[in-house]
């Protein structure tokens, strides 16, 4: 494959994008980046942008599906192909058409499983054993493109969202640099979903973005259920509830047997144990309003007078 033909443009805003960028400058030439414009009264950091500046990669930042559209129109760009991570503005039909390889996004779930906003959280949440990467060529619905490619990833009993989500960015990374030269030179066949999944059902399933209350805590829910929450929203919206007045956020919990009215709490030694639906948690790692975070014995040594042994 000559140097050329490796020479993509690239389509991405959010954190996710930036780190996906920068491991691809690494196998393929990119040769501009359409990102998000920076909203009026941001003030923080806009990783894709700092990253095409410090690296001197040109770029486009529509600010709408009709926008981009417009864009496209004035052909601003002579790739073949394009590929997709973590963007967040719908792609019309006219700007994939202008692609003759059209437009590949790496989507971190076993497509047709977890379609949608947030996939790897709800792999998280789900309790599921495997998930993984899909390579799939964009098409007006959905997720519901065909694939090029799928790559497994094993989940580990613990993993919490920000290490599913770097661990998959590596995994996406590896993929593409494998897959996307094998299509470009007619040697990778795109296929239907449902045909050639590696999931476990080929029905779809969906994802959806999260809400700040879906971080509240319900000790109404099995202590299972809540702990993969705790691992699933680490990130965001963060698991949280209240204990002995103080508001906190749960950063670790494991199961245990015990048995206790949900929303009780009981000190046992120096463990901190809550009741839930079925079974308990033990509270590992918390982390109180405006502290750092800190182990359930350091909360009790400080706070654990406030609390209340129903």
């Amino acid at each position: 494959m000559t140097k050329t033909s490796k020479t993509i443009v690239f389509f991405g805003s959010g954190p996710v994008a930036a780190r996906s960028l920068e491991l691809l400058t690494e196998h393929f030439i990119i040769e501009a980046v359409i990102t998000k414009p920076r909203a009026e009264h941001h003030r923080g950091s806009v990783p894709v942008l700092e990253l095409c500046d410090r690296l001197g990669i040109k770029t486009f930042t529509p600010a709408n599906k009709q926008e981009l559209s417009a864009l496209f129109a004035k052909k601003p760009v002579t790739s073949s192909v394009g590929v997709v991570i973590d963007y967040g503005i719908i792609i019309a039909q006219d700007v994939i058409d202008f692609f003759p390889y059209g437009i590949v996004n790496s989507h971190f779930s076993l497509l047709p499983e977890w379609r949608g906003a947030d996939p790897i959280t709800f792999s998280v949440l789900s309790g599921q054993k495997q998930t993984g990467v899909s390579l799939m060529l964009i098409v007006a619905a959905m997720d519901e493109g065909p694939l090029l490619a799928q790559a497994p990833y094993d989940l580990p009993d613990d993993i919490t969202t920000p290490q599913l989500t770097e661990d998959l960015i590596q995994l996406s990374d590896q993929t593409l640099a494998q897959v996307l030269p094998l299509y470009l030179e007619g040697k990778v066949d795109p296929a239907p979903q449902e045909e050639v999944t590696m999931a476990p059902s080929r029905t779809a399933s969906y994802s959806r973005k999260l809400t700040k209350d879906d971080g509240i805590i319900d000790w109404n829910k099995p202590a299972q259920q809540i702990e993969r929450e705790i691992r699933a929203y680490q990130g965001w919206p963060k698991s949280r509830t209240t204990l002995g007045g103080k508001e906190i956020v749960i950063t670790q919990a494991s199961v245990v047997e015990a048995t206790h009215k949900p929303a009780q709490t009981v000190v046992e030694g120096k463990q901190l144990i809550i009741g839930t639906a079925e079974q308990s948690l033990a509270i590992k790692k918390l982390k109180p309003a405006g502290k750092a975070e800190m182990t359930a014995e350091a909360f009790l040594a400080g706070y654990g007078n406030l609390l209340s042994q129903d």
